[in-house]
C-alpha cells in the first residue's frame, strides 16, 4: 500500500510533500535530486528500496522545494532553504533522534543541519555526496538541459545502467513530472556554487559515507574527501556505476546502513540508559486472556488463586531479569527495562514459566468441581505480552511511586492487546534494538492499533524450547 501524501509548511512559506511509511527508528530520507514521492513509490525500479526501508524503520520521505509534489517555480535555492525544507518534516512529525540519509546536493544540506543541531540526529548517511559544486564538471550538462529538455531525460534514464531497456521510456515520463526545465537548470545553478568544507570538522554526528564506485555524475574521489573531512566518519565504496539505489546495490546498500543503524543508535540508547534514568526504557505488558470468562467459570475465589500464580511466575520473572514493575491491573502487569535483551528474556522466560505451570496442571488429577456443578478440569494461564521501546515521560503518583506516560506506553498496551494468549508480540524498534542477540522474530505485518494512525509493523517473539 502507497502511503499518504501530506504537507508540512517551510517558515519562508513553502509546502513541502511528504509521506511515512513503517514503524521503527525514524528514518529520514531527503529527496533525490529528481524526486516525486508519489511516483518513486509507483515505478517498480525505485519502489524496492523504499519498500526495503519501509519494512525496517520508520521512513520518512520528501521532496525538495522545487521537486515532484512540493511547490514549485523557483527564484532561487540557497542551502538555507534546503535546511528548511528539511526542518519543516522534522517539526511537522516531532522527529527526534532519527537517521538523516542525504544524496547528493542534500549532503551539504544535511552537514549544515547536523553542524548546527548538534545531537539532534542521532546518525547522519551521506550518499554520493560531495565537499564543493565546484568540483563538478557540469557546463555541459547544463546546456544540454537547456537546449534539448527531452534529450536531457533521455540522457539521465540510458545513464542509470541498472535500467532496463523497456523500463527507460516510464521513466523518462516520471522525471518529466518530477521537475520543470527552469527550476532544474536554475536549482543545478545555484547548487554548483554550494560549499561545506568550512563546516564539515564541526560535525560530531557518527556519520557514513557511501558511494558506487564506477559513478560518473560524481567521482568516488569528492566522497573520499568528504569523509576525510568529517571527524570519525567512516566511508564505503560500493560496486557499480547507479547514482540511484537500486537493482543489485540495493542488499549491499541495506546491509551496510543496517549495520550502521544498529551501531550508532543501539549503542547510544545503551549509554544513555547507564546514564539517565528513565530517558530510553522498554515497555513490558502482560495480560491474562480471558480473565473474566475464568472468573465466572471458577467463581472468585479459585479465580483468584490462579490470578496469584500469574502474578507470582510475572513477579519471579522480573526480578530475574531487572524489570521494574510499575503497576499491575488485576489480570495484568506494567514495567519497564532499561535494555530491550533483558525485556525480550524476562518475556520469554515468564512464556515458558507459564507453559510448564500449565503443563503440570494438565497432569494432575482433577479434585473439587467447578462453580455450577460441573466437573473440575484443569485450567490454563495463557498470558499476552507486548513489548515497545521509546522515550515515555517518568513522573511520580501523590505516594511517591514512579510511573511512565505518553506514546511509547500507550502503544506498548495495545501491542499487548493484539497478542494472543501464549504470545509476545514487540514493535519494530524493539526488534532493532535486539539485533545480533539470539532470538527468533516473525514478521506479523502491519497492524492498525486503536488510537494509531498509521498502521505499526508487529513482530512475534518465538520462545518455545523446540522453536
Amino acid at each position: 500500500m502507497e502511503p499518504r501524501i501530506q504537507y508540512a509548511k517551510t517558515t519562508d512559506g513553502v509546502s513541502i510533500a511528504y509521506c511515512v511509511a513503517g514503524s521503527g527508528i525514524p528514518f529520514l530520507h531527503m529527496g533525490w535530486p529528481l524526486s516525486h514521492t508519489q511516483l518513486l513509490w509507483k515505478n517498480p525500479v525505485t519502489r524496492p528500496w523504499l519498500e526495503a526501508l519501509a519494512q525496517r524503520y520508520q521512513l520518512v520521505f520528501y521532496d525538495g522545494r522545487g521537486n515532484g509534489l512540493s511547490q514549485r517555480g523557483l527564484t532561487s535555492l540557497t542551502l538555507d532553504m534546503l535546511v528548511l525544507d528539511m526542518e519543516a518534516v522534522i517539526d511537522r512529525l516531532s522527529l527526534d533522534r532519527f537517521v538523516l540519509f542525504a544524496p547528493f546536493y542534500q549532503g551539504q544540506a544535511a552537514v549544515q543541519y547536523c553542524a548546527e543541531n548538534q545531537g539532534r540526529a542521532s546518525g547522519l548517511i551521506l550518499w554520493a555526496s560531495y565537499v564543493s559544486g565546484e568540483a563538478l564538471d557540469r557546463t555541459r550538462v547544463l546546456t544540454i538541459a537547456e537546449e534539448d529538455w527531452d534529450f536531457f531525460l533521455q540522457l539521465l534514464a540510458q545513464m542509470a545502467i541498472w535500467l532496463e531497456p523497456q523500463q527507460v521510456r516510464a521513466y523518462v515520463d516520471m522525471l518529466r513530472q518530477t521537475v520543470t526545465q527552469e527550476d532544474y537548470v536554475m536549482a543545478t545553478r545555484e547548487i554548483l556554487t554550494f560549499n561545506i568544507e568550512p563546516m564539515l570538522p564541526q560535525v560530531r554526528t557518527p556519520t557514513l559515507v557511501m558511494h558506487p564506485k564506477d559513478l560518473a555524475t560524481v567521482k568516488a574521489e569528492q566522497s573520499m574527501r568528504l569523509a576525510s573531512l568529517i571527524p570519525g566518519a567512516r566511508l564505503i565504496l560500493l560496486e557499480g556505476a547507479s547514482g540511484t539505489v537500486a537493482g543489485d546495490i540495493i542488499e549491499p546498500t541495506i546491509q551496510a546502513i543496517d549495520e550502521f543503524v544498529k551501531e550508532v543508535v543501539v549503542g547510544e540508547a545503551s549509554q544513555e540508559q547507564s546514564t539517565v534514568s528513565g530517558t530510553f526504557r522498554t515497555i513490558l505488558f502482560t495480560d491474562v486472556e480471558g480473565s473474566t470468562a475464568l472468573t465466572q467459570r471458577l467463581g472468585d475465589a479459585k479465580a483468584r488463586d490462579l490470578l496469584r500464580e500469574h502474578e507470582r511466575i510475572v513477579r519471579e520473572a522480573l526480578r530475574a531479569h531487572g524489570g521494574s514493575e510499575l503497576k499491575t491491573t488485576g489480570d495484568g502487569f506494567m514495567a519497564s527495562f532499561s535494555s530491550a535483551t533483558k525485556a525480550l528474556e524476562c518475556s520469554i522466560a515468564m512464556q515458558r514459566a507459564f507453559a510448564a505451570w500449565n503443563e503440570a496442571q494438565a497432569a494432575r488429577p482433577s479434585t473439587a468441581p467447578a462453580r455450577g456443578g460441573q466437573a473440575g478440569r484443569a485450567e490454563e494461564i495463557l498470558v499476552r505480552v507486548g513489548l515497545n521501546a521509546g522515550e515515555p515521560i517518568a513522573e511520580d503518583d501523590p505516594d511517591g511511586r514512579s510511573d511512565l506516560f505518553g506514546t511509547a506506553v500507550i502503544e506498548a498496551a495495545r501491542i499487548a492487546a493484539a497478542a494472543k494468549g501464549g504470545e509476545i508480540l514487540v514493535s519494530d524498534v524493539v526488534r532493532q534494538l535486539a539485533k545480533g542477540k539470539e532470538f527468533s522474530f516473525v514478521d506479523r505485518g502491519e497492524l492498525d492499533l486503536k488510537g494509531f494512525d498509521e498502521p505499526v509493523r508487529l513482530y512475534e517473539v518465538r520462545w518455545r524450547e523446540e522453536m
